[in-house]
């Protein structure tokens, strides 16, 4: 999470030196996405019930469409923050908080899904280098995330399925992750930069130069 590697960033024509290590504002910043994203887990832990059980008789997998809300902290923390590791230590510790409050999958499973959630979302940002921080990526990070999640979900919670709940499950979480991870998860990022709560950071800087 830590290097002291500067390189020249051109996200929307922006081309000032981009530090990749992490500072104590990047620390504090992402920590308050993070537990305020576990908060919403908390949450979800219970209202994606009521959802579940209406989507679930319509279509077997189709629950994976209630996925999204579980996987957006990652792809957010890392639109903010803009530095390796961001998804994984954002998505991680929204889980921690999950975990430490209690819920109906237990603590280990929990951070392991953290983990590996936030893992999908940070390869999508690593394959860009860390230098695109655009709709179609945050898109393709909300959709890693939710491939990633739903394999493991698959491994861990399904497994023995038969090809049609594998095949709707996964198309179902994908598009989940990709709106409300990924799309959602953009617009928030711009809402909070567009209010100056994001001025020492590169998103921050982005807002002010499209304004």
């Amino acid at each position: 999470m830590s290097t002291s590697t500067s390189v020249s960033e051109t996200p929307t024509g922006s081309r000032e030196p981009r530090q990749l290590r992490w500072r104590v504002v990047d620390i504090v910043v992402a920590s308050v996405l993070g537990v305020a994203s576990g908060l919403i887990f908390l949450a979800w832990n219970v209202g994606y019930l009521g959802p579940k059980a209406v989507l679930e008789p319509l279509l077997p997998g189709l629950q994976g469409l209630l996925d999204g809300p579980w996987l957006f902290a990652g792809v957010l923390g890392m639109l903010v923050i803009r530095k390796p590791g961001a998804a994984i230590y954002t998505e991680l510790l929204a889980a921690v908080v999950s975990a430490l409050v209690g819920n109906q999958w237990g603590g280990f499973l929990t951070l392991e899904a953290g983990v590996v959630q936030g893992l999908g979302a940070e390869l999508i940002f690593l394959l860009f280098f860390y230098r695109r921080f655009s709709l179609p990526v945050a898109i393709l990070a909300g959709a890693g995330a939710a491939v990633a999640g739903g394999l493991n979900n698959m491994v861990l919670w399904y497994a023995g399925s038969d090809a049609l709940f594998t095949t709707v499950y996964l198309v179902s979480t994908t598009i989940s992750g990709a709106v409300i991870a990924g799309l959602l998860s953009w617009m928030l990022a711009r809402g909070i930069a567009a209010t100056g709560a994001l001025d020492r950071f590169g998103s921050g800087r982005e807002a002010r130069v499209r304004v």
